[in-house]
């Protein structure tokens, strides 16, 4: 497993925000001290202007160097566009490494799906994914799906991808909840499978193997993976119930698939994010979920 990381993304914070540095920093620290998966760290590279502009607007990308709070969620830190540029980096390193058959896993922030072609929103400055996969497209694949996990729609991944030649979008995720998107299918390449507010954790499990079946049908080259870990049933924001052995299941049926992918991190504000993480890069690697 390769973990593409940068201790620099840990430097911002805003008191009582959700999206803090502990998500990041407590992970690698439990990420390190494990024995069973064995890791092998990086650091993120570089991105150029040209690729983050086929995802979003030079009026976006501009915004980033104005001090200005962007909405309630998502403030202004100092240096933000370096830290975004810096997630998105990871991303497009993850991308390339799945298609030299690499299991590779972006834990960096600020994550990115709910940032759409035109406006920063939801603690997203950049869209980590759809540059990676609007990248892939541009460079030899054919084929990319999304498959996107995460307990909120990722109302901005969906935005940037939709109809877009090449390109699937694939999202489970509670509704009604934040972004307040997502209720159904649009274009003809976005798919969303909602689920209700503490839906048993049977259904959810589910609604999450029929999306990665159609994403099985559409047989993608590579599958993009917006891993959001807050539909765990202790995430203190949304009324998810998955336990972390489905992460861990998740991990595995994500392998099952026999098909390269790369995982970014998107949502996650429990204590337990680490334990989430770990689960889930075992089931890529298929190493028993026991502790």
């Amino acid at each position: 497993m390769k973990i593409i990381t940068d201790a620099q993304c840990a430097n911002y914070s805003s008191p009582g925000h959700p999206e803090r540095p502990a998500r990041i920093t407590a992970t690698v620290a439990r990420l390190k001290e494990q024995t069973e998966l064995p890791i092998e760290w990086l650091a993120p590279t570089a991105v150029k202007d040209e690729q983050i502009l086929r995802a979003h607007t030079p009026e976006m990308l501009a915004r980033l160097e104005v001090p200005h709070d962007f909405d309630g969620d998502t403030p202004y830190h100092e240096d933000i566009s370096g830290y975004a540029r810096a997630s998105v980096a990871a991303a497009l390193d993850a991308m390339n490494l799945a298609r030299n058959d690499d299991h590779a896993f972006s834990l960096m922030r600020p994550p990115g799906h709910h940032a759409t072609r035109k406006t920063q929103m939801g603690f997203c400055y950049l869209n980590n994914i759809a540059i990676a996969v609007l990248e892939a497209l541009a460079t030899g694949t054919e084929r990319v799906a999304v498959f996107d996990f995460d307990v909120h729609h990722g109302n901005g991944t969906e935005d940037i991808l939709l109809d877009h030649p090449g390109a699937a979008f694939y999202s489970v995720h509670q509704f009604p909840c934040y972004p307040g998107t997502g209720q159904k299918n649009v274009g003809n390449n976005c798919f969303n499978y909602p689920v209700f507010p503490s839906t048993p954790r049977e259904s959810w499990r589910a609604t999450l193997a029929s999306a990665l079946a159609e994403i099985k049908k559409f047989s993608p080259g590579l599958i993009a993976v917006s891993a959001g870990f807050d539909a765990y049933e202790r995430d203190p924001l949304v009324q998810g119930t998955l336990s972390v052995e489905d992460f861990f299941w998740l991990g595995q049926e994500l392998r099952n698939l026999k098909i390269p992918f790369f995982s970014l991190l998107e949502g996650g504000y429990s204590n337990d994010l680490p334990e989430l993480i770990l689960a889930y890069l075992k089931g890529v690697e298929s190493i028993s979920s026991r502790s």
